[in-house]
């Protein structure tokens, strides 16, 4: 429901991504981010096809995970053992200016694959208009504020212990 980023591509090579990590984590400390390398020999990533049809990758993964801030969810930049990545990031409860923020560390990031595919549900990535993303957040705000007052039972943003954010649990 959220105004989230997804994204996914495939790394040029293993220099892009020790390139990559160095230019995330730079990103992240000059803004205070949190950040912390990852790394399994075994990991589950669940995946999506073009058609929708969910799958899991089961083997080696490594990257880094960023923290932007406690009301968006992570960057989780988490590559399989082609150096493929596939995830999404909700920025709806961290606001305008953070989705801004993880637009541009993508941009900057973006040399580093053989094609990076985003699909920006605040339109900002494929526009460049903050007005037209504005107004997807606050179309969302409207939407939950009127669900938590239809049910008193209901919860709105609601953190998973993996960092994700429910955006509305009736």
């Amino acid at each position: 429901m959220g105004v989230t980023i997804h994204f996914d591509g495939q790394l040029l090579g293993e220099d892009a991504f020790a390139s990559l990590i160095g230019t995330a984590a730079a990103f992240a400390a000059s803004r205070t981010w949190l950040s912390e390398p990852i790394k399994s020999e075994q990991a589950t990533l669940l995946r999506v096809r073009d058609n929708e049809e969910e799958w899991n990758y089961c083997g080696p993964m490594k990257g880094i995970v960023l923290y932007p801030s406690e009301d968006c969810e992570p960057v989780r930049l988490e590559f399989d053992r082609d150096l493929y990545v596939q995830e999404y990031t909700k920025t709806q409860f961290a606001g305008v200016d953070m989705h801004l923020k993880v637009v541009e560390l993508l941009r900057v990031l973006k040399p580093f694959f053989r094609a990076l595919r985003v699909q920006d549900e605040g339109e900002y990535w494929e526009t460049g208009d903050v007005r037209i993303l504005t107004e997807h957040m606050d179309t969302i705000h409207h939407v939950i504020e009127s669900e938590l007052k239809k049910n008193p039972r209901a919860r709105a943003k609601l953190k998973t212990p993996d960092g994700r954010i429910v955006d509305l649990m009736t």
